[in-house]
């Protein structure tokens, strides 16, 4: 059921995430200059929203409309994103002895992972704000989502791709119609790459976090994950955390949700899982102050995990902490490991990034953070088809 055609008559204040000053809501949106931080977008009321309201709602993210940002209803561009399945690994359970283990498949998504999410309201807001031109740099996945959303949207896009990146992801790109740039190195040197090409021509800048409407998109996840379990959260999410908006999302949606009165404490607590080969979190908490001179980013199998330098990074820290979570980088070898045996014992090829969490989990319960009795949940972020190439 389609949500009737409406201009809705308030619309969400934007702000500095850090000091919360305000930003003007006709301009069009980047970051805040103020204290160089993402801009967020706060909810004054759930504009008549109630969870009663959701049972007859169409079965995407777009059911949650009265909490995302676009005004009408006419600028929204979906190819059906959201309400992906939440499983039971019930033979990963039997086998190691686990008594609630979920996942939540982000495969299920247009284009293959979670990044469809964040795209289709990018793109939605930019529809509504007259942009012609969108940019983008990716480790791949969220390129593949820019190019259709913006190919259904009819606004050009270009993508800005690390050489490397698994060739499905170029061809996914191109045949949507955008502008495929490669780039030696990763994504922060694409990101380089965006910077000079707007220097020449303007762009509406999809860089993560670095405008206020991917976070919203991706925030659904978290009302998904209430709803669907009857409005009570786990102990745990485990979340592979590259830029972060996902899990900075998901924390916004809970808070969201705590001031609608449609969830109570406790919140789960958050655990970020990296790559050892980039790990940026581990990093930082180990030397906030020096942690860039020090770090040496590398290549992953999990390239939505090559984030060395996160614009969010305070974001997630202050997710991490608030939520008494913590910080995990999983092997190159073990994250290929989880992928066997997750496909294996459970029938699903899931990306490698959702199968660093089998792993992360198997770490924190070794260290007793983590029980058998806990109810945790994994955000398989998206398909392992798309990264067969990196297993050959």
């Amino acid at each position: 059921m389609n949500l009737p055609s409406v201009t809705l008559s308030t619309a969400p204040t934007i702000v500095c995430s850090s000091c919360n000053r305000a930003y003007a809501a006709e301009d069009i949106p980047t970051y805040a200059t103020c204290c160089n931080q993402p801009l967020i977008l706060q909810y004054a009321d759930s504009r008549g929203l109630t969870k009663e309201g959701l049972l007859h709602r169409e079965k995407t993210m777009w059911r949650y409309w009265e909490m995302l940002p676009v005004k009408d209803e006419s600028n929204k561009v979906s190819l059906g994103e959201g309400m992906t399945p939440l499983l039971r690994l019930a033979n990963l359970e039997r086998q190691y002895g686990y008594e609630h283990l979920l996942i939540k498949d982000e495969s299920f998504n247009p284009t293959g992972s979670f990044k469809a999410r964040g795209l289709s309201v990018a793109i939605s807001k930019a529809k509504e704000l007259g942009i012609q031109q969108c940019i983008i740099p990716t480790a791949g996945n969220a390129g593949g989502a820019a190019a259709a959303y913006c190919a259904k949207a009819g606004i050009k896009c270009t993508v800005v791709m690390p050489r490397h990146t698994p060739a499905v992801f170029k061809t996914e790109c191109e045949l949507y119609g955008a502008r495929l740039l490669l780039v030696d190195g990763l994504i922060n040197d694409c990101a380089k790459k965006v910077e000079q090409l707007k220097e020449q021509s303007y762009y509406f800048d999809l860089s993560t976090l670095k405008e206020p409407y991917r976070l919203e998109g991706k925030k659904t996840m978290g009302y998904e994950i209430a709803e669907q379990l009857g409005w009570q959260l786990p102990d745990y999410i485990f979340y592979p955390a590259g830029g972060g908006t996902g899990l900075i999302g998901i924390w916004k949606a809970f808070q969201e949700m705590l001031h609608l009165e449609w969830i109570t404490g406790p919140l789960p607590k958050m655990i970020a899982v990296q790559a050892q080969n980039c790990s940026p979190l581990q990093h930082y908490r180990q030397d906030p102050v020096n942690w860039k001179e020090t770090f040496v980013p590398r290549t992953t199998i999990a390239n939505g995990l090559a984030v060395p330098y996160p614009f969010g990074m305070r974001m997630m820290q202050e997710v991490l902490q608030n939520s008494g979570g913590t910080v995990v980088s999983i092997s190159e070898e073990d994250i290929v490991a989880g992928m066997r045996e997750i496909a294996g014992k459970e029938g699903m090829l899931v990306a490698p990034e959702g199968a660093a969490l089998w792993i992360a989990v198997q770490h924190l319960e070794k260290q007793g953070i983590v029980s058998a009795q806990s109810s945790i949940l994994l955000l398989n972020t998206g398909s392992g088809y798309k990264y067969l190439e990196n297993l050959v």
